[in-house]
């Protein structure tokens, strides 16, 4: 081949390579893989390209559900959105674009894609997922409470939200064992068969991912049931004339009626009983029968009766004659049968107040050593004194209450003094004179 017919070789090769190279189509040569972060952090998305120098390139936000454009976030190296958590960086000998995301948010999530728009149908794309780690959020999907009847059974459900995906488990207030067995269940579902009075109570459901201090929901579980009845003392003796208690513990829900019995007879409450519930919880009632100043009739069987929606119980409760009366309600200072309630209190202070009264007029005066005392004690201020006949007895006889004096050539027995002592027997025998009569009343 002569040099001419190289040249024209030459120059041929050379318009094919040109051409070959004018018609290169534009490439995405680069894209970040999945970047995984914490709220809060800074996320880095690269996407480099070639043969796009006369073409924009895009960084667009797409829509999680559709994934369709939701945000065109960047043309070229022009930054398009207005936040200050987003840049731009582009470095134009690389043709890499930078797309920077600083204090992620939940809502920044999803996927995003660089974009080469080449015409209006034609486009080169590339995406990058964006994961941001976000705490469990318990959906609204998941069981908040149940009321069910006993022997039903129980399906309690538990859904979270959250990256990673949480994990669920179920426990019980005071970490009480689960129906299920074991403290904690794993799983989504908690499945009661047959569910028991003892399965009611608090359940939680607890979402888990170790991002932040994880989620936890309280589900309240009432479990209806036909009440059931206890007597703590089945058989209760007092003496006549006395007042006694009846008790009986009764559990149900929901709450029962509660009567008391008496041969068959409904009580109410009179002058002959007292009847009192004390709700001691949701499920729990104890109930008291008070017989006043019982009589010969009101001895025999007696039945406390609970009933419910969902059945009766029914206990009985004995009460038989003593001769000693029994303690307490017997020795109780409140009288039932009338208007007029001595406390014990009020009786408390009033011994104290006439103690005091003989305290001070004896002890302050008289030293209080003896009532009694010679002609030859030098005691101050006689004119409190008065001669007591030599060879004579003192005889105390006041509402039963016996002292006996004996003192030759003795002297005086203070007037104040004397008083005060005696005004101190007085209120005492009235304090027991009342304290009887109202236990025989």
């Amino acid at each position: 081949m002569d040099t001419v017919s190289r040249i024209i070789y030459l120059i041929v090769l050379l318009a094919n390579c040109w051409q070959c190279f004018a018609q290169r189509t534009p490439t995405i040569s680069f894209i970040s893989q999945e970047q995984i972060k914490y709220i809060g952090g800074t996320v880095e998305l690269e996407c480099s390209v070639q043969y796009a120098r006369d073409y924009p390139v895009l960084w667009i936000r797409l829509d999680k559900e559709t994934g369709q454009n939701h945000l065109t976030i960047s043309s070229g190296s022009t930054l398009i959105i207005r936040d200050s958590r987003f840049s731009l960086r582009y470095d134009p000998t690389s043709s890499l674009y930078t797309l920077q995301v600083k204090d992620l948010q939940e809502t920044d999530a999803g996927a995003y894609q660089c974009q080469i728009l080449i015409g209006v149908s034609n486009r080169v794309t590339a995406v990058v997922d964006v994961v941001v780690r976000m705490p469990p959020t318990i959906s609204d999907n998941s069981t908040r409470s149940l009321v069910v009847s006993e022997g039903q059974s129980v399906t309690l459900e538990c859904y979270a939200s959250g990256y990673p995906l949480p994990r669920i488990s179920w426990k019980r207030e005071n970490d009480a064992i689960l129906p299920t067995g074991g403290s904690i269940y794993r799983g989504n579902v908690l499945k009661i068969n047959a569910v028991k009075k003892e399965d009611r109570g608090t359940y939680y459901c607890v979402a888990e991912n170790n991002v932040g201090r994880g989620a936890r929901r309280n589900i309240a579980v009432e479990v209806e049931f036909k009440p059931v009845i206890t007597v703590p003392r089945p058989r209760v003796g007092q003496a006549l004339q006395y007042d006694m208690d009846l008790q009986c513990h009764i559990i149900a829900y929901p709450p029962p009626a509660i009567t008391w019995l008496h041969n068959d007879v409904i009580l109410s409450n009179n002058q002959h009983y007292k009847i009192s519930h004390f709700a001691t919880a949701d499920e729990y009632t104890d109930t008291t029968l008070r017989v006043i100043t019982i009589e010969k009739r009101q001895y025999g069987r007696y039945a406390c009766k609970a009933a419910n929606k969902l059945g009766v119980d029914e206990a009985a409760v004995e009460l038989f004659e003593t001769v000693v009366p029994v303690c307490p309600p017997a020795c109780g200072l409140t009288y039932y049968g009338g208007a007029v309630t001595i406390s014990a209190t009020f009786s408390i202070v009033l011994v104290a107040f006439f103690a005091a009264l003989v305290w001070l007029d004896c002890y302050e005066n008289f030293n209080f050593i003896s009532i009694l005392y010679s002609d030859k004690s030098s005691i101050p201020d006689k004119r409190y004194r008065q001669r007591l006949i030599p060879e004579t007895n003192l005889l105390w006889n006041w509402f039963g209450i016996s002292s006996t004096v004996s003192s030759s050539s003795s002297e005086t027995i203070s007037g104040p003094c004397l008083r005060s002592s005696l005004s101190f027997i007085i209120a005492f025998r009235l304090f027991n004179q009342l304290y009887f009569m109202n236990n025989l009343t």
